[in-house]
């Protein structure tokens, strides 16, 4: 499998999941989540997820010092509909780390463990998310802005000839490599485009 070299320098998410560990999934139900694994399951890597991983990443820090976050135990709200922009996009990423889901979540075991409800949309705040622990309603409010990491201006051009369908193996190749060079430089400059403000 070959891909962006730089995905295996990006830190992972450290979690701790009460269930997995019931289940006998993991040792102590404790893992990882790499960069790598959210783009195989989006199917991409953009800018959009690339916010998605990093505004978790940056929340469950901010919960949980030196400590794993706890998986099913977090709270997600966005500001925008689920319909709206790419909010659909960053809440899968964010239900796939967190296992924060709206109604479509695991609905638990004797009692414990349920997931589903724990993702709100079109909620009143002023920021890209709101991460809440349950256990001690300790909040943070996440805004993502990747504008200040501009894209290569040769992009646009290149994005016109693959619309029109007129690109070359050699420019579509050159545009994916554009591509991943912005969403590289975003995580180069994650304190920019990232601010964490604890409630």
């Amino acid at each position: 499998m070959s891909y962006p070299q730089f995905f295996d320098t990006i830190e992972t998410i450290k979690v701790k999941d009460p269930l997995s560990q019931l289940l006998g999934a993991f040792d102590a139900g404790e893992y990882e989540f790499s960069y790598l694994d959210v783009v195989k399951s989006a199917g991409h890597s953009c800018p959009t997820v690339s916010g998605a991983y990093l505004i978790t990443l940056e929340a469950l820090k901010a919960l949980y010092p030196n400590e794993r976050a706890v998986r099913g135990n977090v709270k997600v709200e966005f500001e925008e509909s689920l319909e709206e922009g790419v909010a659909g996009v960053i809440g899968n990423v964010v239900s796939q780390i967190t296992g924060a889901t709206d109604k479509s979540g695991f609905k638990g075991l004797q009692g414990k463990f349920a997931r589903h409800s724990l993702m709100k949309f079109d909620a009143n705040i002023f920021s890209s998310a709101r991460f809440t622990r349950i256990d001690n309603g300790k909040s943070v409010n996440v805004t993502y802005n990747p504008k200040s990491v501009q894209a290569n201006p040769k992009m646009m051009q290149l994005m016109q000839k693959l619309g029109r369908g007129s690109a070359t193996a050699e420019e579509v190749k050159e545009f994916g490599e554009l591509w991943q060079e912005r969403v590289q430089r975003i995580f180069e400059n994650r304190d920019a485009v990232i601010e964490v403000n604890p409630l």
